[in-house]
């Protein structure tokens, strides 16, 4: 299941652009991030990286 962003939890940091190893998350125009499920291939790393706890793998 693809990584999901909780935009409550976001504080628009960008780590997990940064870290996604296939560019599935992008930064909308609010701020927050947003994943393409399309191109993530749940491999956790923006779990890891975001230091508030925003995303999850569902």
């Amino acid at each position: 299941m693809p990584a999901v962003v909780n935009e409550e939890k976001c504080v628009g940091c960008g780590a997990c652009v940064a870290a996604c190893p296939v560019g599935a998350i992008t930064m909308q125009d609010n701020g927050k991030a947003k994943v393409d499920p399309s191109t993530c291939v749940d491999c956790g790393a923006c779990v890891s990286a975001c230091p508030v706890e925003a995303i999850t793998l569902e």
